[in-house]
């Protein structure tokens, strides 16, 4: 019997193209053990680490890496999960959403972009370890003419592995699954010979707003950015923040996953204030919502309806641009890193890079989780799959604090990383030919 049929052994994971770990997340709420990543942004690595402790970050371009240090990086994670018993050596799941900003409406929609390449990699990947299933994630650009030949390569190689795999024609709207926020992307869903695809099942909760987002989070009226990033509630925000105990969207945000809301002990992370000039004051005072402010650009969030889409901006590989950040529905000013995670379904233990750029950055690069996670419940229904408990008790969430604080070289010395992978040093593309016979052998 394979043992992670019983309660004890929850279906393992490994994340490609990990960033902070939206889609980690997700599948962890839904049941299955993440025990290995791979993401070659430092910052965002060190931030996986953070809250994913047990599983090992391969902090490397993904076209370096082969599957045999997937296998080495998941038996170590699952170790970590459960020192006492042996590992079977399978992957259940690779899950990765490779990168995507050439195929962004938002962007070039380039297919030249060598980013594309990343989807080949991908499958590359999945033919290699040979995982019982795999979810591919991607924006509906994707789906555009110029990039049939790649998407039906991708596919043709699927099927040729042996994997059954999903109508990925129409995308999911992130709103219809319980996250107050509209945001469409592409799951191509696969599962190997002799399991079936179980459907995804949409929202229970009816359509969740931005004030069912923000419900409970303190104020930041007198708070200053010289505060810094983590907020220490007083007695009566405490019993402010507790009132939201009675909203259905927070319940699930806090009682849905293995890991205790008391984890973050009466402090939430993501409260690093942004300063406004007077003049933008006085424009964001008198903006409706709903309405773009004329000079920044900014708009405003509607209480009464999900957000917008959340953007990312560039890594610093690309440029280093910001995104336009969404401005508070009632107060004149944009919203914290932890009001993004909240319209975006993280639940206020999971912590982000302590500035307000890498912070946001992760968060709009990231899969909503409770998207990831009707996706994920439906591959655990795929599997035949029905986990009760964790080995692990998580009362404590996360792992070393300075991860949330490294820049991009503090982090690349954490992670042994080599020159050729931190995007801000990157010259040139990784040729075919280069990206695998220089890639050191891995260990752990």
């Amino acid at each position: 019997m394979d043992p992670r049929t019983d309660s004890q052994h929850r279906p393992i994971v490994v994340d490609l193209f990990a960033g902070a770990g939206g889609l980690s997340l997700g599948f962890e709420m839904a049941g299955f053990d993440v025990v290995a990543a791979v993401e070659y942004d430092p910052v965002h690595a060190a931030t996986h680490a953070y809250n994913f402790p047990e599983a090992p970050v391969l902090c490397r371009d993904v076209r370096r890496v082969l599957p045999t240090d997937l296998l080495s990086a998941a038996g170590e994670g699952w170790r970590r999960h459960h020192p006492a018993d042996d590992w079977d050596g399978v992957i259940d799941v690779i899950i990765g959403g490779p990168s995507c900003q050439g195929f962004s409406t938002m962007g070039k929609q380039d297919a030249n972009d060598d980013r594309n390449e990343l989807v080949g990699e991908f499958v590359r990947l999945v033919e290699g370890v040979a995982p019982r299933a795999f979810v591919m994630e991607n924006v509906p650009g994707i789906l555009a003419p110029q990039f049939a030949p790649l998407l039906d390569d991708a596919v043709r190689r699927f099927r040729a592995a042996g994997y059954t795999l999903s109508d990925y024609s129409e995308p999911l709207d992130a709103s219809e699954y319980d996250v107050p926020q509209r945001r469409k992307r592409v799951f191509l869903v696969g599962v190997a010979e002799g399991y079936e695809l179980a459907p995804i099942t949409k929202s229970t909760l009816g359509t969740v707003t931005v004030a069912h987002a923000l419900e409970g989070l303190p104020s930041l009226v007198g708070r200053s950015k010289a505060d810094g990033e983590l907020l220490e509630m007083s007695a009566d925000q405490g019993a402010a923040y507790a009132t939201g105990l009675d909203n259905p969207y927070l319940s699930i945000l806090r009682d849905v996953n293995p890991r205790s809301q008391a984890a973050i002990g009466g402090v939430l992370s993501g409260y690093l204030v942004t300063e406004h000039r007077p003049s933008s004051i006085k424009r964001f005072e008198a903006l409706r919502q709903g309405d773009t402010d004329s000079v920044s650009r900014l708009w405003r969030l509607k209480e009464r309806h999900p957000s917008r889409t959340l953007r990312a901006g560039t890594g610093s590989e690309r440029g280093a641009f910001s995104a336009a950040r969404p401005l508070h529905p009632t107060e004149p000013r944009v919203i914290t890193v932890r009001e993004a995670a909240r319209l975006h379904s993280f639940p206020d233990w999971f912590r982000f890079h302590a500035t307000n750029w890498h912070g946001h950055r992760q968060i709009g690069n990231s899969v909503p989780p409770l998207l990831a996670k009707a996706v994920a419940t439906s591959v655990l229904r795929s599997l035949g799959v029905n986990p009760t408990g964790s080995a692990i008790s998580r009362t404590n969430a996360g792992g070393i604090a300075r991860l949330l604080i490294m820049n991009a070289s503090e982090a690349q010395k954490y992670f042994a990383a080599d020159d050729a992978e931190i995007p801000a040093k990157r010259s040139r593309p990784v040729t075919p030919e280069a990206r695998l016979e220089d890639a050191p052998v891995l260990s752990f």
